[in-house]
């Protein structure tokens, strides 16, 4: 024992026992007095923190980004210098489920990375998938909705999202990605990763650029079909996590290819004027003959977190994390974001939740935030806890400021959703698909329509007929299949029951 450290209460004083409570003799009552088992008591009460409304299954390891190209004439943020090597955290995770669903569902997968970089922290908060369901905030908490459980039965509602998505036609497209062979990855290391969001980024001229972030998986796409991940699942809930960390500790580090697509700024208005759709729509992707990747770098994870609780759960990604030479654009779902992902964490995790070992930056942080719930190690002149002061207080620095936005001032509530064209991109992608490849995704959204209202599925099939005539004819085919080898089952089940 003399080689073991001391147990101590949270106070640090030295535990005694911490085998049995302490009563009025070997049978009566426990005391209050037992000041050690209340602390431990109420600690295991408080051992969970609200899980996330989104993104509550998760994933995630350490790692680092490694600039190999240079790309300064676009972006002056240090973290994309030539040979700019930046520590960082990755969480992949599923959208829909609960902390206790399965890692291998059918569901777009969360893509968070946070770069702790010498000007503070960068958070590139995306999805594996390059697109949305919804354009507009406003629509986001009714999406949400969708996903969760119904307020009456308490169960996952077909008719909620098929409800939904017949009604928002600019679902389409990420329908589409979902229902296809993309809709369920084999593990975090064989999918894709986007920013999703247009961007801004600026030069040491001042130029602003538009910008799209990719990351293209070393390790080479790989998905199951339903009946596959039935099997999986079927043997373990945890397989995503499985995988990720028995990659790293085997140390075979998963990789991934750093891109961007670049747009002057300016030219957004013929981007418009061409395609038929806004470069800020979260629901459109860039044409990658119009906007080409550019190589930036490489991602790789090599470490597991010491503690996934502290690392992983408490982790917390925020969009409205940029540093300079990195911002925003009128892309109205992040504008929306910038608000509700700090907002949550707050209320998930505390108000100084971005001082937690793993949110907090590398490099040195000062500001006048006071007080509120576990201001963890905040260290500051006691004299300048104000702004302006004349006590050496922290100032600002004028050389950060951001270019201006050509689009300050346009302020009103627009509605992009009736005049855009919501079919040709999933048209695109459609015509990608194989034979196989199309009739498993018309069997998947027939297999998702089961119980949902006729009129539902017609307002829906008339939206795939507009995508393509194969895609609504696909889909009809799949649902008489399916309708008739329902049939066909309860038949059997009746003769069977009959004769016995």
């Amino acid at each position: 024992m003399a080689d073991r450290e001391r147990l101590t209460t949270t106070a640090g004083a030295p535990v005694s026992s911490n085998q049995n409570s302490k009563t009025v003799g070997p049978r009566g009552p426990v005391l209050l007095e037992d000041f050690q088992l209340i602390e431990k008591l109420a600690h295991q009460n408080r051992e969970r923190i609200p899980e996330r409304v989104v993104h509550a299954k998760g994933w995630g390891a350490f790692g680092t980004l490694n600039v190999t190209e240079d790309v300064t004439k676009y972006s002056c943020a240090k973290v994309f210098r030539p040979g700019a090597k930046t520590d960082m955290l990755a969480r992949f995770s599923t959208v829909a489920g609960e902390q206790g669903a399965a890692d291998a569902e059918r569901d777009v997968r969360g893509f968070a990375l946070k770069f702790y970089t010498e000007e503070g922290n960068w958070d590139l908060v995306g999805n594996n998938t390059p697109v949305f369901f919804v354009g507009d905030p406003y629509k986001f908490p009714d999406f949400i909705h969708t996903q969760k459980r119904h307020p009456r039965t308490n169960l996952r509602s077909a008719t909620a999202m098929w409800d939904f998505w017949s009604l928002c036609p600019e679902s389409l497209h990420q329908v589409t990605i979902l229902m296809s062979d993309r809709g369920i990855p084999t593990d975090p290391s064989r999918m894709n990763g986007y920013g999703s969001h247009t961007f801004s980024i600026w030069n040491d001229q001042g130029e602003r650029f538009w910008v799209k972030f990719h990351f293209k998986t070393q390790q080479g796409h790989a998905h199951f079909v339903n009946e596959e991940a039935e099997k999986v699942i079927a043997k373990s809930r945890e397989s995503y996590q499985e995988a990720l960390y028995g990659m790293i500790e085997d140390g075979r580090f998963p990789k991934w290819t750093m891109y961007i697509q670049v747009m002057p700024e300016g030219e957004e208005v013929q981007f418009e004027e061409k395609t038929g759709w806004s470069a800020f729509d979260l629901t459109k992707v860039w044409p990658h003959g119009m906007y080409p990747l550019i190589k930036v770098g490489e991602m790789e994870l090599n470490r597991n977190p010491e503690n996934y609780f502290s690392d992983i759960e408490q982790s917390a990604f925020n969009p409205s994390n940029v540093v300079p030479g990195i911002g925003f654009s009128p892309d109205k779902m992040l504008q929306g974001r910038l608000f509700s992902y700090p907002d949550a964490h707050r209320y998930r995790i505390g108000t100084h939740y971005d001082a937690l070992p793993v949110n907090k930056p590398k490099s040195p942080v000062h500001h006048y935030h006071r007080d509120g719930e576990m201001p963890f190690g905040l260290r500051t002149n006691p004299d300048a806890y104000y702004e302006p002061n004349s006590f050496g207080g922290p100032v600002e620095d004028p050389s950060v400021e951001e270019p201006p936005h050509r689009y300050a001032g346009q302020v009103g509530r627009y509605d992009f959703r009736g005049e855009t064209d919501h079919y040709s991109q999933p048209r695109a992608l459609f015509e990608m698909f194989d034979a196989g490849q199309r009739e498993r995704l018309c069997a998947n959204i027939a297999g998702a329509m089961q119980g949902v209202p006729q009129f539902i599925v017609d307002r829906q099939l008339a939206h795939f007929d507009k995508v393509h005539a194969d895609y609504g004819a696909g889909v009809r085919k799949a649902i008489e299949v399916q309708t008739r080898d329902d049939a066909e089952a309860s038949l059997s089940t009746s003769h069977s029951a009959a004769a016995e």
